[in-house]
């Protein structure tokens, strides 16, 4: 948090470069960091690339004991259709802003596109948590980070302290 490249507009991929050396290994290099960290998701700005690539999915995660498994997924050039207009809020985290937590109002239900690491169409609908993790990953594509959504800030705080029970897991956001 603090980095103005966390702050931009991110490019999107130019269809013909998706299957080039540098593409896939940028998306390598996002499931790797991903995984290393226990992420739930990672977009490419967060590693300073300014581009439209999210990655995100798991089947556990200690940082998130209680939510349920999300496919693993590379989504590039994503467009989030809202389809239901009820708000729910719940505790995020985010690897750009380390050991901080807080509440989060997220839409419940939403429908994703985009491409596949192979160019191919995803098409997606999807609620709860999974729709949480696109949204949350997406925001880093138009320069926001969770703080900026927090409305509650009494449900703002270090994981640490809000959650003592994850800390002995892993104490990286």
């Amino acid at each position: 948090m603090g980095d103005p490249r966390l702050l931009r507009i991110a490019d999107p991929v130019l269809v013909d470069a998706i299957g080039s050396v540098e593409i896939q290994g940028l998306i390598d290099d996002l499931l790797e960091t991903m995984y290393a960290v226990n992420g739930a998701g990672l977009a490419a700005p967060q590693i300073g690339i300014n581009q439209q690539i999210l990655v995100f999915g798991f089947d556990e995660n200690p940082r998130y004991p209680d939510a349920q498994a999300v496919p693993e997924t590379i989504l590039i050039n994503p467009v989030i259709t809202i389809l239901s207009n009820d708000l729910e809020d719940d505790w995020e985290g985010c690897l750009s802003v380390p050991g901080l937590r807080a509440h989060v109002p997220r839409y419940t239900k939403i429908r994703y596109q985009g491409l596949d690491r192979a160019g191919d169409t995803i098409d997606r609908t999807v609620e709860d948590f999974h729709a949480r993790v696109v949204q949350h990953e997406h925001d880093h594509l138009v320069g926001k980070l969770f703080p900026m959504r927090v409305r509650d800030f009494s449900r703002f705080g270090f994981t640490d302290i809000l959650f003592p029970e994850l800390s002995v897991h892993d104490t990286r956001e």
